[in-house]
């Protein structure tokens, strides 16, 4: 089949107006951080499952190859097609229903293209909670957050997407569509086909849809911003907290100094807490959820401060008196990754260590980077609760970050990822592999864990046409 012939066909099955191949394309061409643009055959954008089934089937046929697409918020170079003009980005935004809400089962079934902030408002309405979080919420998927197992704010108590997800629809490879949405929490009949879905980045077929898991909404929240004296007590603060606490913590965040400076530089109109305390290197903002009152959650809150005080782990701390209080010091966190932007180019990292291990490991990776890059600075934040870090470095003060990057950027990578290996961890915790760091799986991944996946991959997308290149180089 030519690219005229295949064109044609996907015009027919989802309308003229919904295969777009001329104008500015560059929303669907291009990576999240701008780093790489390609070009397409055509982006399409099919309406439900049986015309996502009908495009692959039609691709398969002219063996033209897919990027699936959610929102292309990812951080990995995941869902970007080629410059060769010859692959098909398959957006999943049209699927965008919730088919239904089990409140008995606490679950409801969504396709892939639904907003994730429309899916925690829908889950709002019912009075009931759907717990993923994180930064890009207003217009990630779920689809992609399945695809890449997303992490986010509240990975300490409920876990990755993985976790939140009872069952999968999925069209194959081949066109066909594997329906896996009984939303059972028990189901031992064979090989865990879901687990193999979420996390392939696309690279194994098209999730079209999820049934996934809700919660009751807590009686009371509250949040807490804290100055600690160093990574090892903010550390011990998280020991405590899962002590004191148990599954009412819901987030546990470290931030470096220098981070919440760049938000002081940039965002001036927030009001960032001690900024002015020489003793704190980091900061740690923590929430806990309460099924009771918020009298009981306060009480076990303020407990846990005034152990933690006694202990020294914490030198200084406020509590929120309000919800709005909360989302001010939640928007302080939230806007690190945007106040490193403003401030210029820089290098991101996003790494997994045992979190018993990440003082010794930043102690570590902190002075191994000053010696070889002096002048460097370390932009350190994330999700302490689950030993997610952003370890990010930005261009020293006064260079030029082009070249900077250009020149430093293979070295940066290389003695973090070292370190990383080093300490036991990962050098992707919850942004996928995708494009950007699939020569990283190579180099860090065991020949054994290699040979299987490469062994799936070849059973289910034996012409290689589903995101190739993500993933597995």
């Amino acid at each position: 089949m030519t690219s005229t012939a295949l064109l044609d066909t996907l015009r027919a099955t989802v309308g003229a107006a919904h295969v777009l191949t001329e104008g500015d394309l560059s929303a669907y061409e291009q990576d999240w951080r701008k780093r790489v643009h390609g070009k397409s055959l055509a982006v399409v954008r099919p309406a439900n499952t049986a015309e996502v089934a009908a495009v692959v089937k039609a691709c398969a046929a002219a063996k033209v190859s897919i990027v699936p697409q959610g929102g292309n918020t990812g951080l990995s170079v995941g869902s970007t097609p080629d410059d060769s003009g010859q692959q098909v980005v398959l957006s999943l935004t049209r699927l965008n229903q919730v088919r239904h809400m089990d409140r008995d089962n606490l679950t409801f079934t969504v396709e892939a293209g639904c907003i994730l902030q429309n899916l925690q408002d829908v889950a709002d309405k019912a009075g009931l909670l759907f717990p993923l979080s994180l930064a890009a919420e207003g217009s990630c998927t779920i689809g992609g957050n399945l695809g890449t197992n997303a992490g986010g704010t509240q990975v300490v108590r409920y876990g990755n997407t993985r976790e939140l997800c009872l069952g999968l629809e999925v069209v194959t490879p081949q066109g066909e569509v594997w329906d896996g949405l009984k939303g059972l929490r028990k189901d031992n009949t064979g090989y865990d086909l879901r687990d193999l879905f979420i996390g392939s980045e696309g690279t194994l077929g098209v999730i079209t849809a999820a049934t996934m898991k809700l919660f009751p909404q807590p009686a009371a929240q509250l949040t807490a911003f804290a100055a600690v004296p160093s990574m090892e007590a903010a550390v011990r603060l998280l020991g405590l907290a899962h002590q004191h606490l148990g599954a009412g913590l819901t987030g546990f965040e470290v931030m470096g100094q220098f981070a919440l400076s760049l938000v002081v530089k940039h965002m001036p109109q927030l009001r960032v807490p001690f900024t002015d305390n020489a003793d704190a290197p980091y900061c740690v903002l923590l929430e806990n959820s309460d099924s009771e009152s918020e009298q009981h959650a306060r009480e076990r809150f303020e407990h846990l401060l005034e152990l933690a005080f006694e202990d020294g782990c914490v030198l200084d701390a406020v509590v929120a008196e309000s919800l709005s209080q909360a989302h001010d010091l939640w928007h302080i966190r939230e806007s690190i990754p945007l106040a490193q932007a403003e401030e210029g180019l820089n290098i991101k990292h996003d790494i997994s260590i045992a979190a018993s291990r990440i003082p010794a490991f930043v102690e570590h990776a902190d002075a191994l980077l000053q010696r070889e890059i002096p002048g460097v600075r370390l932009v350190n934040f994330g999700h302490l609760g689950d030993g997610n870090l952003h370890y990010n470095v930005q261009v020293p003060e006064g260079e030029d970050g082009k070249t900077f990057l250009r020149d430093k950027e293979a070295l940066v990578n290389h003695l973090v990822y070292e370190a990383v290996a080093e300490f036991g961890g990962s050098f992707s915790a919850e942004h996928g592999v995708g494009a950007l760091k699939a020569d990283k799986l190579e180099k860090y991944q065991s020949p054994v864990a290699l040979g299987m996946m490469r062994a799936i991959k070849n059973a289910l997308d034996p012409l290689g046409m589903m995101n190739p290149g993500c993933i597995l180089k």
